[in-house]
C-alpha cells in the first residue's frame, strides 16, 4: 500500500496577512524513488519570517518565489525511510529544505546529517540550525562588537534576537533588547542575562534608548525594520555598525516598504549598515557550531522553542510569527 503524502501548496499570492484560503491542503501518493533519492518523513517544520517573502512574485531576491502550486518551502529535519542514494541510510536524521509536508523527496543537494544524541531535533532548527547561525555571523562578521559595547538588539525575544543577544553578553558587551510585551522583556532579562529590554509596545524607545545606551549603540542587530529602525539610527555612537537580518514589521505591507528616513546618521556617526544572509556563511557551519557548542553546555545560550503539533495547523500557526505570540523559535511538529 502507498504512502500518501499530506502537503500544504501555494494557491494564491497573499494581499498583507497569509490567509488559509492562500494555500491548498493536498494529498498524494509517495512515488517510488529513483536512483540517488532519498525519501524522508518530515518531523519538524521551521517556521521562519523570511518564508513571507518567499510567497511575493519578485523575482529580485536571493531565492526565487514559491511558485503557485509549489509545496510551500520551508527547513526541516526528519528521518530516512528510504534510500537509493549511497550518502544517506534509512534511519539517518536530516536537515534541510523539504517543505511544509509529511515527506519529502531528494536528491541530497542541500540535505545535511544530524545527530538526535547530540540535541533535540528541534534545536536543529533553531539554536544548532539555520537561526544560530544567522546570529552568530550576523553579530560578529558584520556587527563586529568589542567587549564594553552597547548592543541593541529588536525582536529580541524571537529565535535570532534571542541568540544574538546571549553571544554578545558573553562577547563581554552591554545588551539591551526591544520586545514587545511585559513577559517577553521579563524573559530576556530574568532568563537570557539581557542588562535591558525595552516594551516597544508600552513604552516611548526612544526615550528608554537614551536612558539605556547614554553613550549611544555601537551596533544595532535588527530584525524588524520600519520605526523601530529609524528610533535607533536616531541614537547611534560614532562608528556605530548596524545589521539588517530581517524586518518583520513590513513583510505584511500591502503598500510600498517602509524605508529608514533617518538613514543620514549614518553619515553623521561614520557609521556603516549592512545586510547579512546566512546562506553566505554555510562553508563556515562548523566555525560557529565549534564556538556555540561550549557556551551551550555551560548553561550561558539557552534556547526557547515553541512547538505546535499538527501539519494541518500550519496556515493558523505561521501567522503567530507576525502578531507576536509565538515564543521563541516557532516549530511545526509533524510526526513523533
Amino acid at each position: 500500500m502507498n504512502t500518501v503524502n499530506h502537503q500544504f501548496r501555494l494557491a494564491t499570492r497573499p494581499v498583507g496577512a497569509v490567509k488559509r484560503s492562500d494555500f491548498t491542503y493536498a494529498s498524494e501518493p509517495v512515488r517510488a524513488l529513483a536512483d540517488g533519492e532519498v525519501l524522508v518523513q518530515n518531523l519538524y517544520v521551521s517556521l521562519d519570517p523570511a518564508m513571507r517573502g518567499w510567497l511575493n512574485a519578485s523575482e529580485d531576491s536571493y531565492m526565487p518565489p514559491v511558485a503557485i502550486g509549489e509545496v510551500m518551502r520551508a527547513i526541516a529535519v526528519g528521518r530516512v525511510t528510504a534510500s537509493k542514494h549511497p550518502n544517506f541510510a534509512v534511519g539517518d536524521h536530516v536537515v534541510g529544505l523539504m517543505g511544509v509536508q509529511e515527506y519529502a523527496i531528494s536528491s541530497g543537494q542541500g540535505l545535511n546529517k544530524v545527530n538526535p544524541a547530540l540535541a533535540p531535533l528541534p534545536l536543529f532548527l533553531s539554536v544548532l540550525g539555520m537561526t544560530g547561525l544567522t546570529a552568530y555571523f550576523g553579530l560578529f562578521d558584520v556587527g563586529q562588537p568589542k567587549a564594553g559595547d552597547t548592543v541593541v538588539v529588536s525582536g529580541a525575544a524571537g529565535a535570532v534576537g534571542a541568540v544574538v543577544g546571549q553571544l554578545a553578553k558573553a562577547h563581554g558587551a552591554r545588551v539591551i533588547g526591544i520586545a514587545g510585551g511585559a513577559d517577553k522583556c521579563r524573559y530576556l532579562v530574568e532568563e537570557l542575562g539581557f542588562d535591558a529590554a525595552i516594551d516597544y509596545k508600552q513604552e516611548d524607545v526612544a526615550a528608554a534608548l537614551k536612558t539605556h545606551a547614554p553613550k549611544g549603540v555601537d551596533v544595532f542587530f535588527d530584525n524588524v525594520g520600519g520605526d523601530i529602525l529609524d528610533i535607533v539610527l536616531g541614537r547611534l555612537a560614532h562608528g556605530a555598525r548596524v545589521v539588517i537580518c530581517g524586518a518583520i514589521s513590513q513583510y505584511n505591507n500591502t503598500s510600498a516598504i517602509k524605508g529608514p528616513s533617518n538613514y543620514l546618521q549614518l553619515m553623521v556617526k561614520r557609521a556603516t549598515m549592512r545586510g547579512v544572509m546566512v546562506a553566505d556563511y554555510y562553508p563556515r557551519a562548523m566555525e560557529a557550531m565549534s564556538a556555540m557548542a561550549p557556551l551551550l553546555a555551560a548553561g550561558k545560550l539557552k534556547s526557547r522553542e515553541d512547538i505546535v503539533p499538527g501539519l494541518e495547523n500550519f496556515p493558523v500557526t505561521f501567522l503567530k510569527l507576525f502578531d507576536g505570540s509565538n515564543n521563541g523559535k516557532l516549530v511545526l511538529q509533524v510526526a513523533a
